[in-house]
């Protein structure tokens, strides 16, 4: 999230915008509440991500703690967004079969050798739709709702449930070799997150210039370029132990490509949250909201990483 912070609440703490000091006071301290539960359940999924990273290295065949983590998030995920439908909602088995498909056809796929993964999931998602109308024809009464469930379901199957196949797909390139998949894996969900964390705190920072006000009133353009420097240098980092890519220009271009692709998620799950009327997605995790609060920007950036990583191989 890219924010004013604390400092925008304290400039802004004048007679004429608070009805007290008091006031200000308390949203200060609550700023500083949040940025420190931020750091310390940031480091926790910073060492949890890791720990998957580097024990499935071991597993290079099967990966089955990056199994757990993906389904597990997608899940809970798919949880969060049915919350966010409300009334509207589609029905919940058939949502979370249409994720738990997607997901557990990565490793059947792989499993059965003589699969192409692609061609797999292209039949899955393609079942998916097919199911949902199914669905909506059998328990159909009265006409308004039926054409909306269905995109729903189609929708949050995409989002939820197939780029999350981009990601786990980017661990398996270059076939069995553990040393590229580790690496690419890495910087496909620590270069966006870099990115994310730069731009809040350049945005607390000198943010001034809104980037969003309308879809999210504390993004501002200091934060998005403070993001867009992170994730290069990121990169450069990363790399600097990896030597994935072929020149410097090449890694600029990827964190330039992928930091912004990880900012556009976590706007358009802005977008979602505030056309279903809600601040966060849930409070699961504590200091950030909801699953999908910490997964939007990853969602978004692994189809552009992967393709970056298919290029390379």
């Amino acid at each position: 999230m890219i924010s004013l912070g604390v400092k925008g609440v304290l400039e802004d703490c004048h007679p004429d915008s608070y009805p007290s000091q008091s006031l200000c006071a308390r949203e200060a301290v609550s700023e500083k509440r949040m940025l420190s539960t931020r750091l310390w359940i940031g480091t926790l999924l910073v060492l949890l991500t890791l720990g998957v990273v580097v024990a499935d290295n071991w597993l290079s065949r099967w990966q089955p703690f990056l199994f757990v983590l993906v389904l597990g998030l997608a899940l809970v995920s798919v949880q969060e967004l049915l919350a966010l439908f409300g009334d509207e909602r589609p029905p919940p088995w058939l949502c979370f079969a249409a994720v738990t498909s997607l997901i557990v056809t990565n490793w059947l796929a792989r499993w059965l050798a003589t699969l192409n993964v692609w061609q797999c999931l292209s039949a899955v998602f393609a079942a998916i739709v097919v199911a949902a109308f199914l669905v909506e024809m059998a328990r159909f009464v009265e006409p308004g709702a039926s054409v909306n469930r269905i995109a729903r379901t189609v929708w949050l199957a995409s989002y939820v449930g197939l780029l999350p196949c981009f990601l786990i797909q980017t661990r398996w390139l270059q076939g069995d070799s553990p040393y590229f998949g580790t690496w690419a894996l890495t910087l496909a969900v620590f270069v966006p997150k870099g990115c994310d964390i730069g731009a809040y705190f350049t945005g607390r920072l000198i943010g001034r210039h809104l980037m969003a006000p309308v879809l999210s009133p504390k993004k501002t353009w200091e934060g998005a370029a403070g993001g867009i420097i992170a994730a290069i240098a990121l990169t450069w980092a990363i790399d600097f132990f990896a030597g994935i890519f072929p020149n410097p220009l090449a890694r600029m271009a990827f964190g330039m490509s992928v930091g912004l692709a990880g900012m556009l998620g976590d706007l358009a799950e802005s977008l979602i949250k505030r056309d279903c009327r809600s601040k966060d997605a849930s409070h699961v995790v504590p200091g950030f909201g909801g699953v999908l609060d910490v997964v939007d920007a990853i969602l978004f950036a692994s189809p552009v990483a992967y393709i970056w990583f298919s290029c390379l191989t």
